[in-house]
């Protein structure tokens, strides 16, 4: 956990949304403030423009200013906040060919000066995650780098928990094929492997 980071726990959010539902500008300042930081967390790892980042919260709390008196507490707030980010995330990708997919193989540097393991394999993943189509991108995210449960993710992306299985599965078999083509290795020696990834 970051030291500024400003956590709030659920009963919070809730007074903090219901005040936002009755009109409370400095309501929603604060929970803005609250939740900023890990959107922008997730949105850069899905695009790099922090303007698109900063447009796509911006949106994300007018949607929240808009629809707080809709909230019914079926959810926790952070959960029904992240999947409004989400939504407009993925329209966002899908209306947007610059942040559908990852630059071609051509545009990715030959070798940085001093490349470690670690960072080579950060990148591999992060080219091999932009190859896949947002829903699943997108939830990959989801799990792995935000560590949301896959009850969490129905929630968030607003589907059956089946649906989140499949785009798992789905994309980590893609992941399996794409990642060593970005490593140089050879496709069909990784898939012989059992290991999964």
């Amino acid at each position: 956990m970051v030291a500024n980071a400003r956590q709030y726990s659920k009963e919070q959010d809730e007074d903090l949304l219901g005040a936002v539902a009755r009109g409370d500008a400095q309501a929603l300042d604060v929970l803005y403030l609250g939740y900023h930081r890990r959107l922008a967390r997730f949105l850069s790892r899905i695009t790099p423009r922090y303007d698109v980042v900063e447009e796509i919260i911006n949106d994300t709390f007018m949607v929240v200013w808009q629809h707080a008196k809709e909230f019914r507490g079926a959810s926790r707030v952070s959960t029904w906040i992240i999947g409004i980010a989400y939504r407009i995330a993925l329209k966002s990708l899908r209306g947007n060919d610059g942040l559908q997919r990852a630059q071609s193989s051509n545009d990715l540097p030959e070798e940085s000066i001093d490349p470690t393991a670690a960072t080579e394999l950060r990148d591999w993943i992060a080219h091999a995650l932009n190859q896949l189509p947002p829903e699943q991108r997108l939830t990959m995210e989801l799990a792995y780098h935000m560590g949301h449960s896959i009850e969490e993710i129905a929630e968030i992306t607003a589907c059956p928990a089946g649906t989140v299985k499949a785009r798992m599965f789905h994309a980590r078999d893609k992941l399996r094929r794409f990642l060593p083509a970005l490593g140089g290795i050879a496709a069909a020696d990784i898939l012989n492997d059992s290991a999964p990834l």
